[in-house]
């Protein structure tokens, strides 16, 4: 790699840490266009090498809100596990279901819940709500599912989810998620590693970005009001659900 691409690959790496921190999720939708484009890596090394370097960097600012005690850890138990089998599966069944079409559902539901967010559905769930374990293992089979079917990071399920469906505050959402996602790329990180997919020296130029990255994003999270956080949450979400949804239901009509 010449200087060049190094210092390109570690601000990749920065915006996509600062992205993972500050909106819980795992900064793949940054880091795997911009190695393909902007670096000229092959499609499935874009894809996989963001996996590796997503556990520093989910890990780093997962300890982050921890410390700031914005860490549900018997949420995140509860989701873990069946996040990580659920992962497995939609793996095995990408060639098998039309993922275009899910991925338009699954926008549809992202826009869905970025409103329950931004309207702060905190409140509208009162103050004797209890979430149960089985809404936890619920989180943790979609959100799995659907990182390991559609490969767009569990994150971007889970936030919306326990921000909006089950009424966590916003910054302990972003926390737990974090540390979900952990677990939850493991599985892909191996499959990935094993068949030659990962550039493990554009992994670690990556990572040294992104590692400061994710604390700083976590940093400024933790010190945002909630509503201001909120809308800056929501708002990303529901540009990221345009976006896909956007670009798959172009994909549907153009058969």
């Amino acid at each position: 790699m010449t200087p060049l691409e190094i210092m390109l690959g570690i601000v990749i790496g920065l915006i996509s840490g600062m992205l993972s921190g500050l909106f819980g999720v795992g900064g793949g939708i940054v880091m795997t266009p911009g190695l393909q484009v902007i670096l000229g890596a092959a499609p499935i090394v874009a894809l996989a090498t963001p996996l590796p370097v997503i556990l520093p960097t989910a890990l780093t600012g997962a300890l982050t809100y921890r410390r700031a005690g914005e860490l549900d850890m018997r949420a995140a138990a509860w989701m873990i596990g069946p996040g990580v089998l659920s992962a497995i599966f939609g793996a095995l069944l990408t060639d098998v279901v039309d993922t275009h079409f899910l991925l338009v559902v699954t926008a549809v539901l992202l826009a869905y819940q970025s409103a329950g967010i931004l309207r702060g559905s905190r409140d509208r769930r009162g103050p004797t709500f209890v979430a149960t374990p089985s809404m936890y293992i619920g989180v943790g089979l979609v959100a799995g599912f659907a990182s390991g079917l559609l490969g767009i990071g569990g994150g971007l399920v889970m936030v919306p989810m326990l921000a909006g469906w089950l009424g966590m505050s916003l910054k302990r959402a972003l926390g737990t998620s974090l540390l979900a996602i952990v677990a939850l790329v493991i599985p892909g990180t191996i499959t990935h590693a094993a068949l030659g997919h990962i550039d493990w020296a554009l992994f670690l130029v990556v990572t040294v970005g992104a590692v400061p990255g994710a604390r700083l994003g976590a940093t400024i999270a933790l010190g945002a009001h909630e509503r201001t956080l909120r809308v800056l949450v929501g708002g990303f979400l529901f540009v990221v659900a345009a976006a896909y949804g956007v670009s798959e239901a172009m994909e549907l009509l153009g058969r």
